[in-house]
């Protein structure tokens, strides 16, 4: 645990007591603050009292007494309406903060001073990807026996995390949620991996989260940025971040662009990772053999993954064998195994229509299990990939609308994802490919994306590797 120091004796209100909230809640006491704990929801609160918190109702609450609002990141506190609780603490002026803010607030100690190496955190945001480039960062500092713990939007929260050792780098995964309230944001090397439309009602438009994106990199500044520039978000980031052409403050990334000039650039195109710097090219590596990333998005992500280890001053020779040896998370376009010459393929984490493009492109003769709680927009953008499809079982409440979209494209019907798994099974061929990547949100008829990912390994007959 990291105590959160700058609170001894002042009272703390904290809303929302899932995993962050309540690891926010304990580092809060460890560092001598009075703190007032409340969920909206019942089971949040029954969880704090196991946790040993006595809920108090924080719609009762005097904000004359508050020092500050600490605030889970699944709460809305502005757009489509703010939390009631919310609202008053900022009628009443009281500061509103997450635990990101106080992560970065309270993450140096005074025992640096002792250090050889002082700890470093490499924060990565973005719509998509931004798992696998924080869990690829961590895996290649892993492997090159660079301590390094790994949290925030995976894994675990900010604050039950350990305070850092001597060199140790801090790896946290950062969501617009995470960093759209955060007061302190200063990671010594940020990554922006990408930008395509979600949660615009929780943002108020594209505007709203590509602002709240940008955040990590305008509130105290990295000193080092790793910049997607794929989307026009992403070069407008770049040009704002970037001094003169060849400031190496900035390393730019592509998966679609061949970049030029005196920059620093690094390049997935084709299954190679190139490095560019000053016009000369600094390495090269054939990312196609490697299992654990397969596909164009993967290759993207490993440049961004590339790029923040050579930000901390790894060479492309201890790069690129931890490239080699990554296995997919979970979830993630993650090879299952095999039933009967069939490859099975888990991209329950693919939510969105942007996130299965990724994986319908990375292979074919495709039986695709798609549906789910659908998402503004559907699937028509898809439509490119359409011809990657074998046959398409669809799934949940977006079964019709996604049928009407798929057109002559070959389809079933199916509703449920025991149906679509027994139907596709039987009519599959060896050489094909059983995909699960919804282009939906899961909670229709699952817990999370997890409990479907899970699930479908086990209609497969398949353990979920651990």
């Amino acid at each position: 645990m990291i105590p959160i120091s700058g609170y001894e004796n002042c009272k703390v209100a904290v809303l929302g007591l899932a995993r962050s909230g309540l690891a926010t809640a304990r580092a809060l006491v460890a560092g001598g603050a009075e703190v007032l704990v409340w969920d909206d929801n019942e089971a949040g609160r029954a969880k704090a009292e196991l946790a040993g918190f006595a809920p108090f109702d924080l719609r009762r609450v005097d904000w004359a007494e508050v020092s500050t609002l600490i605030v889970s990141p699944g709460i809305p506190h502005l757009y489509p309406a703010p939390n009631p609780i919310i609202a008053a603490a900022t009628a009443a002026g009281v500061p509103i903060n997450n635990d990101i803010g106080l992560f970065f607030a309270s993450f140096g100690r005074e025992e640096w001073a002792e250090f050889e190496t002082i700890p470093r955190v490499i924060a990565v945001t973005g719509s998509n990807g931004k798992s696998t480039v924080t869990a690829l960062i961590h895996h290649i500092l892993g492997a090159n026996n660079i301590p390094s713990q790994m949290g925030g939007n995976i894994g675990v929260g900010v604050f039950d995390l350990e305070p850092a050792h001597d060199g140790e780098v801090i790896v946290l995964e950062l969501s617009s949620y995470q960093t759209e309230l955060a007061r302190a944001l200063t990671p010594d090397v940020a990554v922006f991996t990408n930008l395509t439309p979600d949660h615009l009602d929780r943002h108020g438009g594209i505007g709203g989260y590509f602002a709240a994106k940008r955040r990590l990199f305008a509130e105290g500044g990295p000193d080092r940025a790793v910049i997607g520039v794929d989307e026009i978000e992403g070069r407008f980031l770049a040009n704002q971040i970037a001094e003169a052409p060849a400031d190496d403050r900035l390393i730019r990334v592509s998966a679609s662009h061949k970049l030029t000039g005196p920059g620093w650039f690094v390049l997935a195109r084709k299954g190679f990772l190139a490095e560019w710097r000053k016009n000369k090219q600094m390495a090269s590596i054939d990312l196609r053999a490697f299992p654990g990333l397969p596909g164009k998005h993967n290759h993207q992500n490993a440049a961004a993954a590339y790029a923040a280890c050579r930000a901390l001053g790894l060479g492309p020779r201890q790069i690129e064998p931890a490239l080699a040896s990554f296995a997919a998370l979970a979830h993630r376009c993650q090879l299952l195994g095999a039933v009967n010459g069939v490859k099975i393929i888990n991209d329950s984490k693919a939510t969105n229509a942007d996130s299965a493009g990724n994986a319908l492109a990375a292979f074919e003769n495709i039986r695709w299990i798609a549906g789910g709680q659908a998402k503004e927009g559907g699937i028509a953008a898809l439509a490119p990939y359409f011809g990657h499809i074998t046959k398409a079982y669809l799934i949940g409440d977006a079964m019709e609308d996604f049928a009407k979209t798929l057109g002559e494209t070959p389809h079933a019907r199916c509703g449920t994802l025991a149906r679509a798994v027994e139907q596709a099974l039987a009519e599959a061929e060896p050489g094909d490919v059983l995909l699960l990547s919804p282009a939906c949100a899961s909670f229709d008829q699952f817990a999370s994306f997890e409990d479907r990912g899970a699930q479908f390994a086990a209609l497969c007959g398949l353990p979920l590797p651990s």
